[in-house]
């Protein structure tokens, strides 16, 4: 297996010429020790120790490797420099990082077709004849072969509704008969949904839907398609709530991450919080920890909190003891808002720097999430590395993929290491799809070592 590596790779490993007897010696030696066979050495206690110096022969391996590839780099820039080929603030290109998740998920996947026709709503049938008369006499009836198409029409509906209308005199009032349900206005249910739907599901910009609108027929303004874009949508966002609150309450764990996303040309975030039951989407300006702490709270006010949890926090955070002491001055084990911790901050600790305000701020919001009550409080999120997400809850758990991902980047030289490694992956993959946490046939296969 050690042959299957490149001839660079092995000169970055070894520092003397291949020829040296240096080399020679070392080659030897290493050929000798890859040839170790652990389950053909009887002594258990034997076995421990050599067990013990295979593993510091991998970690020296390991940083020898690094050494060299970091002395070749330097070198390279060393050169540029000195042959004038590189400009000073050049960077020669640095050892590949690993590939984020979104990279790993945009990898083409294998797709295999499946049966749709049982999931086809059939409208209405039709039996299509044949003329007889161009048939041959001999031919039989042999009944009918279906064929199932697919179409959509659209069509417009407009309607002139004939609202019987009275007056009382005595009353001085006009009584007139109501529309149907969904009709306010004068747009139809369906207007408002097409808008909505062309906007969120198709990306559509407000002149586009205008201009399908006009080739079907229906004269709107771009000022009434904003309107049912941005207005009157208070029930849903009402909605939105009542599921987050209950998805929140429904396990103590949850899923979380986030992604790029552009709002009026400007980046900003896409929040994603979800576990089994449901799935809710905030879009933030930022995404950092009190961010994360303001999607688990389901968007309420934020509140801060000043206790013991609160100063341990700001201690891991590398607050000064003299700020921790002036910090225990303020109210506590009491919720305070974001406009009365600024305002005790400001007064208090006039001189505070950014750094340090931000760790007290993070601090005192994580130490009020742990203490609230009436609201559920995630216990455990699953989510992957990023800074953000840590110590917001008691327990911090890597989803399979970024999991995963830190044995993928082990290259143990070693060829009894390696073996365990790909022992252990192949388990690990196994165990992941017989818990059924990825449909048959889609499982991302472990990606083995290519030597």
């Amino acid at each position: 297996m050690d042959s299957r590596r490149s001839d660079r790779e092995r000169s970055s490993e070894n520092p003397h010429p291949e020829n040296s007897p240096e080399a020679v010696k070392g080659d030897a030696l290493l050929e000798q020790i890859q040839k170790i066979d652990l389950t053909g050495i009887e002594d258990e206690r034997a076995r421990a120790i050599i067990r013990l110096l295979l593993n510091v022969v991998e970690d020296l391996r390991g940083e020898l490797k690094k050494a060299h590839q970091e002395n070749a780099y330097l070198r390279e820039r060393l050169r540029l420099r000195q042959g004038g080929d590189g400009k000073p603030g050049d960077k020669s290109s640095p050892p590949q990082q690993p590939r984020s998740s979104e990279e790993e998920r945009k990898e083409p996947k294998e797709r295999t077709k499946r049966a749709k026709l049982s999931e086809i709503k059939i409208d209405r049938e039709e039996k299509l004849e044949v003329d007889r008369a161009k048939l041959p006499p001999d031919a039989q009836d042999k009944g009918y072969e279906a064929v199932v198409v697919q179409e959509v029409r659209i069509v417009t509906d407009n309607v002139r509704f004939l609202r019987k209308k009275y007056y009382s005199a005595s009353m001085g009032k006009t009584y007139l008969a109501p529309l149907p349900d969904g009709y306010c206005g004068e747009y139809g249910p369906n207007v408002r949904t097409l808008c909505v739907m062309f906007s969120h599901l198709c990306h559509m910009t407000e002149p586009k839907i205008g201009e399908w609108f006009a080739n079907m027929g229906i004269l709107i303004s771009a000022g009434q398609i904003s309107n049912f874009l941005t207005e009157g949508h208070e029930a849903f966002h009402q909605e939105k709530e009542e599921i987050v609150e209950a998805g929140l309450s429904s396990s103590p764990w949850q899923h979380i991450d986030d992604t790029g996303t552009r709002v009026d040309g400007a980046n900003w975030h896409c929040q994603v919080i979800c576990n089994p039951l449901y799935t809710a989407y905030f879009t933030t300006e930022r995404k950092d920890r009190l961010t994360v702490i303001d999607v688990l709270r389901n968007q309420r006010e934020r509140v801060f909190r000043f206790n013991d949890e609160a100063v341990a926090l700001m201690r891991q955070f590398g607050v000064s003891e003299r700020m921790v002491g002036v910090l225990r001055n303020l109210p506590w084990e009491q919720e305070l808002s974001e406009t009365e911790l600024e305002d005790r901050l400001d007064r208090q600790m006039p001189g505070l720097g950014v750094t340090a305000r931000n760790h007290i701020v993070e601090a005192s919001a994580i130490a009020a999430y742990h203490a609230e009550v009436g609201h559920p409080v995630v216990r455990l999120l699953v989510c992957d590395d990023a800074k953000q997400f840590k110590l917001v809850t008691e327990e911090l758990g890597l989803c399979w993929i970024h999991d995963g991902r830190h044995y993928k980047n082990l290259t143990p030289w070693l060829v009894y290491h390696r073996q365990l490694l790909d022992g252990f992956q192949t388990k690990y993959w196994d165990y992941y799809i017989t818990r059924n946490c990825w449909p048959t046939g889609n499982s991302p296969a472990p990606r083995r070592r290519s030597g």
